[in-house]
């Protein structure tokens, strides 16, 4: 069985209003609302009044003749007018005291389990306990309303527990996380930093080797071309993209000319370096013509299309 609410002092004091309320109308001697743990049944509230001869704790054993297991097995009202002129009650364990009359109903929890049950007795029958059964039956509706509000209680208690339970967990693992990401992002950082300076020491050592290795017979070779314009626009514009190698824009001068042709690539270096349509024509050996073309199509590719942007102006912001 699952476990029950513990029934509150407040709502013992409730009951003991009741008790002694139903007492005092159906004018007996006994009222009493009993709880049910079996095998025992056991006086949980009766009335105070000195002709009452059941304490608060005394216990039963729950067997045929007792009339509260007449009530639990019938699942309903019972009336004993007179348990002497009876055969199942005559032998009834509250003779002992003398109580020969018995109204009860049983008394659930809201899941249909049993708590107990709440009666009235009397050593003599009395009719007008009879006739007020029917607001036993009403305090019987208090006590089980009583029990679905304890019981409401507990659920509540039990899913705020659960919630506060989940929230300690979620924030332990919020923490938990927050503290491998704070973690993670310092070793990224570090990675980082070392990858910045190997990549920095890599980028000086190969800009080094471009001046020793390179440039001086770069240097050398254009002595050599000093009458040939187009060998030298081509070396120009080669020992500037060595130049340019190891600087950030690097990557940005790549990813800008990579839409176009080698023949477009070739003619966007010249103009950045402010040649004219006519040179490129020359250095190129191709008609102005053709060098028109190839402008219109490196500005259709760049997005630049009819708009009044200078065309040198847009590939430096680009390539340098």
């Amino acid at each position: 069985m699952q476990n029950k609410p513990k029934i509150s002092s407040s709502i013992l004091g409730k009951w003991q209003r009741v008790v002694d309320l139903m007492s005092s109308v159906t004018r007996v001697p006994a009222s009493l609302i009993m709880k049910t743990s079996a095998p025992s049944h056991s006086v949980l509230v009766a009335n105070q009044s000195g002709e009452n001869p059941y304490e608060v704790g005394q216990s039963f054993v729950l067997n045929e003749n007792l009339y509260c297991q007449g009530v639990l097995e019938a699942g309903d009202e019972l009336v004993v007018t007179d348990a002497r002129k009876q055969a199942r009650w005559c032998n009834n364990d509250d003779l002992e005291f003398g109580m020969t009359f018995y109204v009860g109903y049983p008394l659930y929890w809201p899941d249909g389990s049993v708590f107990g049950t709440i009666c009235i007795l009397d050593r003599q029958e009395n009719d007008h306990a009879v006739e007020c059964r029917n607001l036993i039956g009403e305090f019987k509706g208090v006590v089980e309303t009583d029990l679905a509000l304890l019981t409401e209680i507990e659920r509540r208690k039990t899913v705020e527990q659960e919630l506060k339970n989940t929230l300690e967990q979620l924030e332990t693992r919020v923490e938990r996380r927050t503290r491998q990401l704070s973690e993670a992002n310092t070793a990224l950082r570090v990675l980082l930093e070392r990858v910045e300076t190997a990549r920095a020491e890599q980028d000086a050592e190969l800009s080094r080797q471009i001046d020793s290795l390179i440039l001086p017979q770069l240097s050398r070779l254009k002595s050599q071309i000093a009458d040939d314009p187009a060998a030298g626009a081509y070396l120009a514009v080669l020992e500037s993209n060595l130049k340019t190698i190891t600087s950030p824009l690097a990557g940005q001068m790549v990813s800008a000319l990579e839409p176009l042709t080698p023949t477009e690539s070739e003619i966007a270096q010249m103009i950045v370096q402010g040649r004219t349509t006519k040179d490129i024509a020359r250095i190129m050996s191709r008609g102005t013509s053709t060098i028109d073309f190839h402008r219109n199509n490196i500005r259709k590719k760049l997005g630049l299309g009819r708009q009044p942007v200078n065309l040198r102006n847009y590939l430096s912001s680009r390539l340098q």
